[in-house]
């Protein structure tokens, strides 16, 4: 069955990098502000972890 959800795994992936690149967007606005964590970086983080979780199990890959 490896390869039959490669496509979703790589839409995930997709996902993954947007959710970078947003965090990475707010992490340097923040900077730039002299401001704290962004309030939403927490839960992005969160969300990326489970989307990479996800793109892993659909590959065959192991939870860990």
């Amino acid at each position: 069955m490896n390869g039959t959800y490669d496509n979703l795994a790589d839409r995930l992936d997709a996902i993954s990098e947007e959710l970078d690149d947003v965090m990475f967007d707010q992490l340097r606005e923040a900077s730039a502000a002299r401001g704290g964590r962004p309030v939403d970086d927490k839960r992005l983080a969160q969300a990326r972890r489970a989307i990479e979780k996800a793109s892993r199990l659909l590959r065959g890959g192991s939870e860990d």
